[in-house]
Order: C-alpha cells, then structure tokens, then sequence
C-alpha cells in the first residue's frame, strides 16, 4: 500500500464555487437577521422616546414590523449583489462596499422628502444606518475571506481593496 498523504479535494471547480456561494448565502441571512433585529429594537427605543413615525403622506405612522420587513427586504438585495459580485467581479469586496455604501448614501434622501417632522427624519436616517453597519462589513468581510483563494488556479491572491 503506498499511501502519499495527499487530500482529496472537490471533484470539480463547481462544487467549489457553489460551496462559496453558500457560505456567503448563510452568512448573509444570518446577518440579515441580525440587521432585521438592531433596526426593530432601535425603532422601538426612538418610539419609547416619542418617535411617533408618522409620514404626512399617509398620516399614518410606520408600525414596527414594517421596520423589520423593509430591512430584510434590502438586505436580502444586498445578499444578491454580493453573490453577483462574486460571481462576475475580480473585487468582490471592495466593488461591494462601494456600491452598497452608494446605496446607502441613496437611501437616506427619501427621509428628508417625507414631510415628517425633524425627530422622525432624524430616526429615519439613523435606521437607514444601522442595519447598514450590520450588513456592509459583514458581507464585504465574507466577500475577502472567500476571495483569497481563487477558485481558477488555486493560488492564493490578495485583492487590492
């Protein structure tokens, strides 16, 4: 028996490439989560003090679920343009935090378009921030570690970020 003590490695590049696909997956849902989470609980500690949400628009206020949802909602998107970016992009992870913090930097006009008074825009922009802080770094962070090896070669590459 010669036994040269080599490990058996994915049968092909696809396996491999779908594993990685996975892993950002999970951990995008998991982070999801957790944005879904921050964003409520802040939404419930401006209402507690005296936050109303109410958007002039609809003269309804924005209930707490709907904080929820919203966040999963663009974070789940956030999750498909990380996967993209993985897929087709050299710079997964920068080209990922550029976009997503171009987005972000989107997101926090509509606030000011509301008409809602200055406590709820204010409330508005930071919770456009939170789940962000929870979402960007932690996908971009996955997004480098999965990217240190290419898939192609093998070889260990270091992305300029």
């Amino acid at each position: 028996m010669n036994d040269t003590g080599g490990v058996a490695g994915p049968a092909s590049g696809q396996t491999s490439h779908t594993h990685r696909l996975r892993g950002l997956a999970g951990t995008g849902v998991i982070a999801t989560l957790a944005a879904m989470v921050a964003a409520t609980l802040a939404a419930a500690l401006a209402q507690a003090v005296g936050v109303d949400f109410e958007v002039p628009d609809g003269g309804e206020a924005i209930p707490l679920a709907g904080f929820a949802v919203v966040t999963g909602f663009f974070s789940v998107v956030g999750i498909v343009i990380a996967v993209a970016l993985l897929r087709w992009s050299a710079r997964p992870a920068g080209r990922f935090v550029w976009t997503a913090v171009s987005l972000t930097a989107i997101s926090l006009v509509p606030p000011f378009l509301s008409g809602a008074n200055t406590a709820t825009i204010t409330a508005l922009l930071v919770l456009h921030l939170v789940p962000a802080t929870v979402m960007i770094p932690t996908l971009a962070r996955s997004l480098r570690a999965i990217h240190v090896t290419s898939p192609a070669s093998g070889v260990l590459t270091f992305p300029v970020q």
